[in-house]
């Protein structure tokens, strides 16, 4: 199959191609760089089956030739981000998914867009599941990501409402990996950049909420099982092993035989107190569920840090 891939040169757009590339498809890569990097790809450069275009699917824009499937991933994910570029974000939410499905309406091809857990907002039920409708704020910081995501999500479904577009909709939880961004403001990378540097390592609030962390490779493989599932409905996607971050903390510092010290500082504004996926759905559904150990994938993504550090 040839792939239309969003975001390719990003955190999980980049191992989301390797992953196809490595099971045969041929992958047509767009990104405009605002986060993605090029240094994502390279190692990809030298197949013949994949192609990277910078493109900034917001505006207008053509693919030739076949296309069998397309991924819309491009998006400002981390709070750093998003918060510095909102207009962008929105957009990336709004117009680039629409852009995305008319790409694939286009050329009669499958659609996958990742949303986030976001769309939960700062949520009253725990576990979250997927028939949850969220407590978000509708006009908080965050919300041109959050609300960019539930856009998305509502246009792709009256895409395949409207069209008979095969849509899949992924809601992703914290994901962490190797090829994140040192310092995008998310808790793997800031932990890991603060230890590695001796640095104090910055909790905010008290450390008592919580996240859930899921390795990169598991997250893609649940993508590419999704994109090729008959579910139209969203799919949470992440690890269920549940942590406060304090609990967190302590534990990148066991494992990097750290003492770098705490540093409490203010909670942000609307930032979710628990967060914890209900993958009951995606087992049943495409029989995924993660398989990365927390440790293994920290020691591969340490690994990784350390080596761009140098």
């Amino acid at each position: 199959m040839r792939y239309v891939i969003s975001g390719a040169a990003g955190f999980i757009g980049s191992h989301l191609c390797e992953l196809l590339l490595v099971d045969g498809h041929s992958v047509v890569g767009l990104d405009n760089f605002i986060t993605g990097s090029a240094k994502n790809v390279e190692h990809l450069r030298s197949n013949s089956k994949f192609e990277l275009h910078d493109v900034d699917v917001t505006r207008t824009f053509e693919v030739g030739g076949n296309v069998n499937a397309v991924m819309h991933l491009a998006s400002l994910a981390s709070p750093k981000d998003y918060l510095a570029h909102p207009l962008e974000t929105l957009e990336s939410g709004s117009t680039g998914t629409r852009n995305m499905l008319d790409l694939a309406r286009r050329h009669n091809a499958t659609f996958l867009v990742t949303s986030t857990s976001e769309c939960y907002g700062d949520p009253l039920e725990h576990p979250q599941v997927e028939t949850y409708w969220g407590n978000v704020n509708p006009v908080g910081t965050r919300s041109c990501y959050d609300e960019s995501k539930r856009y998305a999500e509502a246009i792709t479904m009256a895409y395949h409402r409207v069209h008979g577009i095969k849509t899949n909709i992924a809601r992703i939880f914290n994901t962490y990996g190797p090829r994140m961004q040192l310092k995008d403001g998310r808790v793997v990378p800031a932990f890991l950049d603060q230890a590695l540097q001796g640095q104090p390592m910055t909790i905010f609030g008290d450390g008592s909420q919580t996240r859930s962390f899921c390795y990169v490779s598991d997250l893609v493989r649940g993508l590419y099982l999704l994109s090729k599932s008959e579910e139209r409905y969203p799919v949470n996607l992440g690890n269920a092993r549940e942590m406060t971050i304090l609990e967190f903390a302590e534990h990148i510092q066991e494992l990097m035989g750290s003492d770098a010290r705490l540093e409490f500082q203010p909670l942000p504004e609307d930032d979710p107190k628990r967060r914890r996926p209900d993958i009951a759905k995606a087992k049943r559904v495409l029989g995924w569920e993660p398989l990365v150990p927390l440790d293994q994938g920290l020691r591969e993504t340490i690994e990784y840090f350390r080596n761009v550090t140098r």
